[in-house]
């Protein structure tokens, strides 16, 4: 699997449907929302559909939005979004679009799409191309939790639970931990729905823990690390959410 392949045509089109529900109720669309506010131009790499980056173009705010993933950008122009957002299929290791912003943000976990060292600081190093003097970065990973990261995996559940066209669908997961690599595999199985929303995806994330974050930050050449657990920027405790700011 190549990070080109992570979002397939099945999770682009019942993206929203599902984390407008899962995700939504953590508070980060506030979050960005409103660091975004303190200042633009903003810059969000793994913008997919629009979830986070959508409202703050909306707010009037210059805004360019990247994904590695066609079929999320294809989403993300359904809906029609202003002329002050500007949209680009790029990736997030080598993309150089010549320009500084105040703001670059990898909301919703995009960076654990990174499953290696080498990937990581290149990814980190085209943050640091792209953010301008005294600017923010600002991103999220989860924390694991120690107790359910240590088993082999987890058999297929109930994940999620949405509605296309008036027709219940389900997503169930089945997860396989990779202890050497530090990556969790998800296989989310769609049923319910029309044929082209029913079947099987996958996708790869690599599991940080905090120290490791504030080392490739430091690698990176990025200071001024703050570590919240949580999108009310509350203090960090093992197994939360980690959302950094770093400078």
């Amino acid at each position: 699997m190549t990070y080109d392949d992570v979002y397939d045509e099945l999770i682009a089109r019942t993206y929203d449907a599902v984390y407008s529900k899962v995700r939504d109720p953590s508070g980060d669309k506030a979050f960005y929302f409103e660091l975004a506010c303190e200042g633009g131009p903003v810059l969000e790499l793994g913008c997919g559909t629009g979830r986070i980056l959508l409202p703050i173009a909306r707010a009037g705010i210059e805004c360019t939005g990247v994904d590695a993933s066609d079929a999320m950008l294809r989403v993300f122009r359904s809906k029609n979004p202003p002329a002050n957002l500007e949209l680009v299929h790029g990736d997030m290791r080598t993309l150089d679009l010549g320009r500084k912003f105040r703001l670059v943000t990898i909301p919703f976990r995009a960076f654990q799409h990174m499953l290696d060292v080498s990937d990581q600081l290149a990814c980190l190093a085209c943050v640091r191309r792209h953010l301008a003097p005294g600017g923010t970065f600002a991103f999220d990973v989860f924390d694991p939790k120690l107790d359910r990261i240590a088993l082999p995996g987890h058999p297929e559940a109930l994940d999620a639970t949405f509605e296309d066209g008036g027709r219940e669908i389900k997503r169930f997961a089945t997860i396989t931990n990779d202890h050497t690599r530090q990556v969790i595999t998800v296989v989310f199985r769609f049923e319910g729905g029309p044929p082209e929303l029913s079947g099987k995806a996958e996708i790869q994330l690599r599991w940080f823990y905090r120290y490791e974050i504030e080392h490739l930050l430091a690698r990176a050449g990025f200071t001024e690390v703050r570590m919240a657990g949580g999108f009310d920027l509350r203090p960090w405790t093992s197994g939360s959410e980690m959302i950094v700011l770093a400078r």
